[in-house]
């Protein structure tokens, strides 16, 4: 008798993450549902903006998922995906449990804009990594970039990072974001220097755009800017060179499904859905193209590279998200 598998709605890769190696990924809230509308998200729009936290997604499912796909070895577990992970009101105790079932290290890869709320900090407290970003300096580019919701201000934004400094114990990797036109200038840079500075990370992280954004005025910046722009920074910032792989090959059994649930997470090239998932790079062609042939997947050129990305299901707020009004959760459109 043969054992049936469970299919994986939760948990996907692992990745290829410039930041974290073999990244195995877990989704905690429905597609795009985020407290942010980030001009630069490689994953479109936000299509629920909130700031209800709730269980969105029943975490003995995500461990259950889990537990399929510790084999592949990942150097991280990492809580991202399709949106804000800290808007799941039981992440602390997910966090928990995934350290009791194993030794490999948890991150959790967040926009930090829940970080004014004192059980956000404390739920986030065993987390082996956390990885906030900071993409502006004021309040006006703050406004302009992350688009967040109404009841997000910048000074509570700021006043979250610097708090959860205070409390937290684990490693602490601020992610600044840089966009051509917005915030790579000498002068805005040095506003985010100062709050870097207030905010005391382990490690300062340079970024911009790499993959296709929600917004094509989302403008990339050039690695040689990035090194100068960097050294304004004190100590100097670290630039984020683009993950190129290490060829490591897992055993990790990967088709059509597995690829498809790599890319409605995020784009990827065939080289990066080869390095994720542990494939020959001409099978992971041929899935690719393959699903590109039945329209699961579209293929955009951006800097030179050709990206995948699934035509994920639309999902959208009950109600539009009004200033003040909380979204009571994302539906699905089609199927």
């Amino acid at each position: 008798m043969t054992t049936v598998q469970k299919a994986i709605k939760y948990v996907f890769g692992p990745v290829p993450s410039r930041r974290l190696g073999r990244s195995l990924g877990v989704d905690l809230v429905p597609f795009k549902t985020c407290t942010y509308d980030c001009i630069y998200c490689q994953l479109g729009r936000t299509t629920c903006k909130t700031i209800e936290r709730k269980k969105w997604t029943p975490i003995d499912a995500v461990l259950d998922e889990l537990k399929q796909k510790l084999a592949c070895r990942p150097d991280y577990i990492t809580l991202s995906g399709s949106g804000e992970p800290t808007l799941h009101s039981r992440i602390g105790e997910l966090i928990n449990a995934i350290q009791v079932m194993t030794n490999i290290p948890v991150a959790v890869l967040t926009n930090g804009s829940l970080l004014w709320q004192p059980e956000v900090r404390a739920q986030l407290a065993n987390a082996n990594v956390v990885l906030p970003s900071l993409d502006a300096g004021d309040e006006f580019r703050f406004r302009a970039i992350n688009r967040p919701h109404a009841e997000i201000s910048f000074a509570r934004m700021v006043a979250g990072l610097v708090d959860f400094r205070r409390e937290f114990r684990g490693q602490y990797w601020l992610e600044v974001f840089l966009l051509d036109g917005y915030t790579a200038l000498k002068s805005e840079v040095a506003k985010l220097a100062e709050w870097v500075e207030r905010i005391q990370p382990d490690k300062v992280q340079l970024n911009t755009v790499a993959r296709p954004p929600a917004e094509e005025f989302a403008v990339v910046v050039p690695s040689e800017r990035l090194n100068e722009l960097a050294r304004l920074f004190q100590p100097a910032a670290e630039v984020i060179a683009d993950h190129r792989g290490s060829g490591m090959r897992s055993k990790v059994q990967a088709g059509r499904g597995a690829v498809l649930g790599l890319l409605r997470r995020r784009p990827c090239t065939v080289k990066d859905v080869a390095d994720g998932l542990g494939l020959h790079p001409t099978e992971a062609l041929k899935l690719v193209t393959g699903l590109e042939r039945r329209h699961q997947v579209t293929g955009r050129l951006a800097g030179g590279q050709r990206y995948y990305q699934a035509a994920a299901p639309r999902r959208f707020c009950r109600k539009p998200a009004q200033p003040g009004l909380k979204c009571k959760g994302a539906t699905q459109a089609s199927k």
